[in-house]
């Protein structure tokens, strides 16, 4: 079964279009007028193992908040489309990942609710020109579209790059683990509910 998705979402702000292949090899193609965005993002797809094309326009004359989060809309919405109805999926992942003196760790839970627990905190307000406020608006958008459970830990750190970087490496293995199949779920739901979706 293909677990692909792609979405466009095109306001006065924003037009952006996400492609999401879920059981690719870590493909990217990226197009969004911010570099350490696009690095990040590519953290994701590598150690998820998602390919992942995104090309984004957006007002960033006036900042990047705009484009941000619209990205995390639309890249939860291309998430949502292509897990389908989690049947035989793990639905539960984790990562603890380090970066020299950093390490995060994440959780997800493909529940069909969104909820994000943020615990980051960073030594300095911005990476380069990024506005590192940001992070936390990409995530809002992405699981609230994506209907996902995240929690986000920053356990330790002093450089903000590493602490950003360690956070998007933790969630794409997070990811990968809960999109994985469940060998012995077959065809079921892991939900006594019998359903993710709502």
């Amino acid at each position: 079964m293909s677990r692909v998705a792609e979405v466009r979402r095109d306001t006065l702000e924003t037009q952006i279009a996400v492609r999401l292949d879920l059981d690719g090899s870590g493909q990217v193609k990226m197009q969004t007028g911010l570099p350490f965005l696009e690095h990040m993002l590519h953290q994701i797809a590598r150690h998820g193992l998602f390919d992942l094309q995104i090309e984004a326009h957006g007002d960033l004359a006036i900042d990047a908040h705009h484009t941000v989060e619209d990205i995390g809309i639309t890249l939860g919405q291309a998430f949502a489309r292509a897990v389908g109805d989690k049947a035989g999926l793990t639905r539960y992942g984790h990562a603890y990942v380090p970066l020299d003196e950093a390490l995060s760790r994440v959780v997800v839970d493909l529940s069909g609710r969104p909820g994000l627990v943020y615990a980051v905190e960073f030594p300095r307000a911005q990476i380069g020109t990024f506005d590192v406020d940001l992070l936390h608006e990409f995530f809002q958008g992405f699981v609230n579209h994506a209907q996902v459970t995240l929690h986000l830990d920053a356990l330790r750190g002093n450089n903000a790059h590493h602490i950003a970087e360690t956070l998007f490496k933790a969630c794409g293995r997070a990811l990968r683990m809960a999109v994985s199949a469940d060998p012995r779920a077959g065809d079921s739901i892991p939900s006594t509910k019998g359903t993710l979706n709502r």
